[in-house]
């Protein structure tokens, strides 16, 4: 009986074991870089996350008493008619400060990205965002000392013979708040576009006898599509998201979801199991837009 043996394994040479042990720094290397910032990530963002979306799925989750197994029941609460009001009037308030933001901030981005002296826009810039620096909540309370009943804008008002008004606890205090809060991120990013703008292709169509108007919708905004949805998507976002101005200008008749939210964790009601299920909401919501931009916003910049 004969036996049949397997020939000897030749060795490996050392160009291929060079070119393994490249392939294999090549994969180690970006994980090295990553490791800080995904580690940051995973504590500060993927794990909070994950035990918001647990805690959405608690029914009756209640200063610590549970009253169930697992369910969608806090998500099915969601859709009854006042909190859907809520999110509507939050909604509201982030898409009509989105459109003011826009109005006000385009001219303002295109006046110093276009016609304003060069040296001289460094400076404007700086101007412009300097209200960034001071905090939120004091912006707000500078927007009380105008708008309420013995304010500046009521006294300026009476002085001129005109009726002075309450324009505190009102969705109009709200919209100003808000538009004077994030006009200046918009204003940054429509820089940054207008910046880029290709003035010879305006010049262009002046030689063919295109009318400033038609210059503008047929080349500038086409233009500047990316920043106006980038610069769209992050004021709606923060404003969706706001807690400070609508508490301290809107009052109790200008409820929306970051109240809401706030209420169920630290307000009166504690529920926690609701809470989170308005928080999945708001975090699902922020992440269908950010999509969106993401796919439709570089589309928008290959046509231009």
């Amino acid at each position: 009986m004969s036996t049949t043996t397997s020939p000897p394994s030749l060795p490996q040479s050392p160009k291929s074991r060079g070119l393994w042990q490249q392939h294999l720094a090549g994969l180690i290397q970006p994980l090295l870089l990553l490791m800080p910032s995904g580690v940051w990530l995973l504590l500060l963002l993927v794990f909070p996350t994950l035990l918001i979306l647990e805690l959405s799925l608690v029914p009756g989750y209640r200063l610590g008493q549970v009253a169930g197994d697992y369910g969608l029941g806090n998500y099915l609460d969601i859709l009854q008619p006042v909190y859907l009001q809520v999110i509507g009037r939050s909604i509201l308030f982030a898409l009509g400060t989105t459109i003011l933001c826009l109005l006000l901030g385009f001219p303002v981005a295109y006046w110093i990205a276009v016609m304003a002296p060069k040296q001289w826009r460094n400076v404007l810039l700086v101007a412009f965002v300097l209200p960034l620096w001071t905090s939120s909540l004091l912006r707000a309370y500078a927007w009380i000392t105008i708008l309420r009943n013995s304010g500046v804008l009521n006294t300026v008002l009476r002085s001129i013979g005109l009726p002075g008004q309450s324009w505190l606890n009102d969705m109009p205090a709200v919209f100003i708040g808000m538009t004077y809060g994030f006009l200046p991120y918009m204003v940054l990013i429509l820089y940054a576009s207008l910046e880029k703008l290709d003035k010879r292709l305006l010049e262009a169509a002046a030689d063919l006898g295109a009318t400033p108007y038609q210059a503008f919708w047929k080349i500038t905004v086409p233009q500047t599509l990316p920043g106006i949805a980038a610069g769209g998507l992050l004021v709606f976002i923060t404003s969706v998201g706001d807690f400070v101005v609508p508490e301290l200008l809107g009052g109790a008749s200008s409820m929306t979801m970051s109240r809401l939210i706030y209420n169920q964790f630290l307000g009166a009601t504690r529920n926690w199991g609701f809470g989170s299920a308005l928080s999945m909401v708001m975090i699902l919501a922020v992440s269908i837009a950010i999509a969106l931009l993401l796919k439709y916003g570089d589309r928008s910049s290959d046509l231009t």
